[in-house]
């Protein structure tokens, strides 16, 4: 059993395990000890010392968030010291701080702001420095915006992007009053090796990142009477809207959000989960074909394993620290570039419209995927496949900004053509689900059983360990797969780029031996994706997964190869999974970047 320790604080008696901190000691009793460099995701840094309490016997005050309690402590969060040291720390933060926050993107949702304002700052004792200093906006990433004159140096995004990530995009220089958060040679976060994953937004507690928003783009193209926008909805977006509009964490909303985006004026409301489904017929015919190479022709150009590629941050991760493994992704789009090139071919065809007059917008969790709809290579309908993407948080902003009292919509459904999906398709946005949708087609495809698994839930690629392994053994498949007879599929699936990194590791010394693995750049997949509501946790995480797979569980169809609208769309226009027009409407290629 743990040694017990026994302290006061604020005069109330309390039993905590050893190690824990006087932060987490005061949370356990409803006390709140304000933070702002402290994040459960993240390392302790204590640095930004708006945690300070007064410890009885010591001359100092201590950090909260970076101080174990030790027997018989006496602790004061609240006392006249700790709240003037509180105050003057805050205000000393805000005389380096472009407080102008009525025009800042994160106003309303800035901790350092919240903190202004419970704490009553009202006037400002020291000098102010934003004037004096030489500050920088980087706005050159499709993706990412960073603003210096915002920054408080609290160094969450530095661990985030080390600790969570492995790429270190973003560092210290500097000391003293010349310390600043940058870049490799202050080079434009465009120029440098980064994912523009977004996992430094989510961690950033100020304005100095944010999203680059595209919501007046969106606007303007919905009051043009010349053009026909459509929308499609990532599958994570529905177990994290609600946060932004006043609902719990882990909360459903997809017939509410389809009613908003018809309400905001869309000309369709379509699904992503659709392309989804398409993506894992492609996929899994390319995995199929591949092991056929590797097994039965002996070809060595086939490059097993074969990893998922719906991630656009894992991606422009691999291509610049693994580019020799480029061979190894899937050659499939993700499923938001596949919307994109059939919504301009396909569906401008059935509706008879003129593909220049249509305008594709993708609500994704993902910043991302605003850099991986800017590829040159993502033109393949003749027309930039992709015109704008916009966060979770972005839609959020829209609802607003509409007036639309979003917790009394009536739900809607998506609009028919593109907008049917299965239970496989949902999951896509958790760690795990895209593997779990793969399997439980191609499992079937080769032996025309279902996955060996109750209800389909393939429980060892489900969960938030940072690797998951697991195995599928073939036995007695369909006679034009009779050379998989005892083969066992061997996959790993990883979240967060730091466990991708171990995984490419892992391969590259051959140590592992898998066939197929399903990589996803952000914390928990795309539902802890950077453009998502915040804040996040692991517990905020857990419960829009729950929510994932509550959405998957309640639906009819639950395997990608039974969505009737797929079938009729390779029998109408692809023809069949992998074929020509599919390889060149569905399928890309990658680029070899430099790693700084």
């Amino acid at each position: 059993m743990a040694k017990k320790i026994k302290l006061s604080i604020n005069g109330i008696f309390v039993e905590v395990e050893h190690g824990t901190t006087i932060l987490d000691a005061a949370r356990q009793i409803g006390i709140i000890i304000p933070t702002l460099c402290y994040h459960k995701d993240l390392c302790i840094a204590g640095n930004c010392r708006v945690c300070v309490v007064e410890v009885a016997g010591q001359k100092r005050l201590a950090a909260a968030c970076a101080t174990p309690c030790e027997e018989e402590m006496e602790i004061y969060t609240n006392s006249l010291n700790v709240l003037h040291s509180r105050k003057q720390i805050i205000e000393l933060l805000l005389s380096e701080h472009n407080a102008d926050c009525t025009s800042c993107f994160k106003n309303g949702n800035c901790e350092l702001q919240k903190l202004s304002s419970d704490y009553k700052i009202l006037k400002q004792d020291f000098i102010r420095l934003v004037p004096l200093q030489n500050y920088t906006i980087d706005k050159l990433s499709p993706s990412i915006i960073k603003d210096d004159s915002k920054c408080i140096r609290c160094q969450r995004c530095v661990r985030t992007c080390e600790e969570l990530q492995g790429v270190n995009a973003l560092t210290v220089a500097y000391k003293g009053d010349k310390m600043k958060i940058t870049t490799f040679f202050e080079k434009p976060i465009h120029s440098v090796v980064c994912s523009t994953c977004g996992q430094c937004i989510n961690h950033c507690p100020t304005g100095a990142l944010v999203e680059r928003n595209y919501i007046e783009k969106v606007w303007d193209a919905i009051s043009d009477k010349t053009k026909h926008v459509i929308v499609q909805t990532a599958p994570a977006v529905r177990v994290g809207l609600g946060e932004e509009l006043g609902l719990k964490p882990g909360s459903r909303v997809t017939g509410k959000m389809v009613a908003a985006l018809k309400r905001l004026g869309f000309d369709a409301v379509m699904d992503t989960d659709f392309t989804a489904d398409l993506t894992i017929m492609e996929e899994g015919t390319e995995l199929l074909m591949r092991l056929k190479g590797a097994l039965v022709d002996h070809d060595p150009e086939v490059k097993i394993p074969m990893a998922t590629s719906c991630s656009p941050g894992w991606i422009k991760y691999i291509e610049h620290m693994y580019p020799e493994y480029l061979g190894h992704l899937s050659t499939c789009k993700s499923p938001q570039q596949m919307f994109g090139a059939l919504a301009k071919t396909y569906y401008a065809k059935a509706r008879n419209l003129d593909p220049e007059t249509i305008v594709s917008v993708s609500i994704m969790p993902c910043t991302a995927k605003k850099f991986e709809a800017n590829r040159p290579e993502m033109h393949d309908s003749g027309f930039r496949d992709v015109d704008y993407v916009l966060t979770t948080r972005e839609l959020a902003i829209m609802i607003k900004q509409a007036g639309l009292d979003f917790l009394k919509m009536e739900d809607a459904h998506f609009d028919r053509l593109m907008g049917e999906s299965t239970g496989a398709a949902v999951i896509f946005g958790a760690t795990g689900g895209v593997m779990e949708a793969a399997l439980r087609t191609a499992y079937e495809l080769v032996t025309g059983r279902e996955v060996p698994f109750e209800n389909l839930n393939i429980t060892p690629v489900r969960g938030m360990e940072g690797i998951k392994e697991a195995s599928v053994k073939i036995e007695n498949p369909l006679e034009q797969w009779a050379f998989l007879d005892g083969i066992e599929l061997k996959c790993a699936v990883a979240h967060g780029l730091v466990n991708a990194k171990k995984v490419m590791d892992s391969i590259r010394s051959g140590e592992s031996n898998y066939h197929f693995i399903e990589i996803m750049a952000c914390p928990g997949g795309c539902l802890g994706g950077g453009g998502q509501p915040i804040p996040t946790s692991p517990e905020i995480r857990r419960k829009r997964a729950e929510a994932i797979y509550d959405e998957d569980s309640g639906m009819t169809l639950r395997k990608s190869h039974q969505n009737p609208e797929v079938i009729k769309i390779y029998k109408d226009f692809l023809e069949s999974p992998g074929g020509e027009k599919s390889h060149h409407l569905l399928h890309t290629h990658y680029t070899a970047r430099e790693r700084f």
